[in-house]
């Protein structure tokens, strides 16, 4: 499987706003930190990409097949901020009995 790394990190900017979206009005909320992803990358020649080449993500179980020499590892750190430029915030909330809550099975009598 191949996925554009562009598209990959798209896709993780998606889950982001998607959780942004669950956790609003909420009690709990995070700031998002540095979030780092590394890929294995296969530079291919592109016709349509201006500069010639493209940065696909390769799986894990392709780059060590044989004849995948091509193949570089990639490290990318994110800072995710929203469009005003502070701290993305995502937010969570559940309803927590008083207490421990139900230990059968955890604790021997």
């Amino acid at each position: 499987m191949e996925i554009e790394l562009a598209r990959a990190v798209a896709a993780l900017r998606d889950e982001l706003l998607e959780a942004v979206v669950y956790g609003r009005g909420q009690d709990v909320t995070f700031a998002v930190g540095p979030i780092e992803l590394e890929f294995g990358v296969e530079l291919k020649a592109d016709v349509k990409a201006k500069g010639g080449f493209k940065a696909w993500v390769v799986a894990a179980e392709v780059e060590t097949g044989a004849g995948r020499g091509a193949t570089h590892r990639v490290k990318v750190s994110l800072t995710p901020k929203d469009k005003n430029g502070r701290d993305l915030l995502v937010g969570g909330s559940s309803p927590r009995p008083e207490g421990p809550g139900d230990v059968s099975g955890h604790i021997e009598p």
